[in-house]
């Protein structure tokens, strides 16, 4: 295994050590969007308004288009292209909407794999973030660039290809040969993380990734077979490490944030929390707060940006 990246590097004008010597942290969370033409004009000023509230970064949870949307070259050459003009480092995370899903007529009937591997080699050229300011990432060794970890302060990010729908296990008994090889990856992925967090006695870890795994039906005890490994190990390294836990996807269109995981007793772990990203028809992003002084070490708030445009 690689040796942890020391710092955390910004091109361009903030420094780790100027973090390092910061109490507190921001940084803004989105997911869903753009899926219309309006979106898409509004998103650079949403991006822009993000950026001048200081944040550390700002991350895109996947689905940068409707599920409608051809998964052509041009539209991932728009995306790319918006997210690097981002002011502050960008953090992209894919979704089902461009790559599992482009298998469907109207997305073009492309054959998935070959759009992942797009999406690979335009948003993940180098260990950096997007960004006009550049954040230094860490990557997993091998073809799932995609899967990064960066610090800021005393957190540990960590970026995850866990798509919305199905995880692209499909619909049939026999799960799919691209889940039945991308699973382990991403299982050992979230164990080796939560090892670093634990190794470095950090404070507290967070994941990035789009699918909405369904906690609620987990905690049933009826999961959905596509998320069920990765809930079940994501709830042993949350019981099994003393620092704060959160999780960021999208894919519900649903605005939230709340402690969704329990133990073996049926009770919420409060050290957990969810956090989903605003999603169409609802544009909107979340901020992020690490407060080393907070007893729950993060703080989430979020905001429509209906109520900012007019501005």
């Amino acid at each position: 295994m690689k040796s942890w990246l020391a710092s955390t590097l910004f091109i361009g004008c903030l420094s780790w050590s100027a973090l390092a010597q910061a109490e507190i942290w921001q940084f803004g969370l989105i997911g869903d969007v753009p899926y219309t033409e309006n979106e898409r004009r509004e998103l650079p000023r949403m991006l822009d308004h993000m950026a001048e509230r200081k944040l550390a970064f700002i991350a895109h949870i996947g689905d940068f288009k409707s599920g409608r949307d051809r998964c052509d070259d041009s539209l991932f050459n728009d995306r790319y292209t918006l997210f690097n003009a981002s002011q502050v480092p960008f953090i992209y995370v894919p979704g089902d909407n461009e790559w599992t899903d482009c298998d469907r007529t109207s997305s073009g009937s492309y054959d998935p794999l070959e759009r992942l591997n797009a999406l690979r080699k335009l948003f993940w050229k180098d260990a950096f973030s997007l960004g006009k300011q550049r954040l230094a990432l860490e990557q997993q060794p091998g073809i799932y660039k995609e899967h990064a970890r960066f610090r800021i302060g005393p957190v540990l990010f960590v970026t995850v290809n866990l798509p919305g729908g199905s995880n692209n296990r499909g619909m049939r008994d026999e799960p799919s040969a691209e889940y039945l090889a991308r699973s382990p990856i991403v299982n050992n992925w979230i164990k080796e993380n939560f090892s670093i967090a634990r190794r470095d006695k950090l404070a507290g870890i967070v994941l990035l990734f789009q699918a909405n795994p369904g906690f609620k039906y987990f905690a049933q005890g009826i999961p959905n077979q596509a998320y069920k490994d990765f809930l079940e190990i994501l709830k042993q390294e949350t019981l099994s490490f003393d620092g704060k836990v959160a999780v960021v996807h999208g894919d519900t269109h649903r605005s939230r944030i709340d402690h969704p995981l329990r133990d073996a007793q049926g009770k919420r772990l409060e050290r957990f929390t969810r956090v989903e990203t605003h999603g169409y028809p609802i544009m909107g992003w979340t901020r992020g707060t690490i407060d080393t002084d907070h007893p729950a070490l993060f703080q989430f708030e979020s905001y429509n940006w209906s109520d900012f445009k007019a501005q």
